[in-house]
């Protein structure tokens, strides 16, 4: 497989679309819930377990359609979208490592909001890093992420964990019975 460093925007709306890696494998969420706009570096080695990191970056527009709900007259951008974008980074380098599956988050540790994303900032940093990695029985990753404003981490999150799966089944007739969790 031949590993790219950065993704343009342009390519991630095409993982989105399923177009590179599979229609069956990881893909991110599309607009609006797409919470990253580049991957800037993402690599297996390095990082401060030596495991692999990230670095992407969401641009800031005021007009997103959050910001016009959360808050009245007080526009914040939801700290559950920045924590779904370092999910959605690291369910990326699963797939990106190779990772056959969908992709889930299963959960996180320790979240920390120490700031907030206003209208006015002009984009996002997010860093990740990995901590443990397995691909077998399953690809499943384990992160710490944060998110930057103006060079200053305001959003921490520890133990993040997420995995590929691949007989999750869509219920098209909506029978939860047929649901594997």
């Amino acid at each position: 497989m031949n590993q790219k460093s950065s993704y343009s925007k342009e390519e991630l709306l095409q993982i989105s679309e399923g177009l590179v890696f599979g229609p069956e494998n990881g893909k991110l969420p599309t607009p609006p819930m797409l919470m990253v706009d580049r991957i800037t570096n993402i690599s297996a080695e390095g990082g401060k377990h030596g495991k692999g990191e990230i670095t992407a970056e969401l641009d800031i527009d005021p007009k997103q359609w959050f910001f016009d709900c959360h808050f009245v007259n007080d526009p914040v951008m939801p700290g559950c979208l920045g924590l779904d974008g370092v999910w959605q980074l690291v369910g990326f380098f699963l797939t990106w490592s190779g990772g056959k599956g969908r992709g889930r988050a299963l959960g996180v540790k320790d979240v920390k909001f120490k700031g907030q994303i206003r209208p006015y900032h002009e984009k996002i940093t997010y860093h990740i890093d990995i901590r443990k990695f397995i691909t077998l029985p399953t690809f499943m990753a384990w992160a710490e992420g944060s998110l930057k404003i103006n060079d200053k981490a305001i959003y921490f999150a520890h133990d993040l964990q997420v995995g590929l799966f691949e007989k999750l089944v869509w219920d098209t007739g909506m029978n939860p019975s047929l649901d594997p969790f």
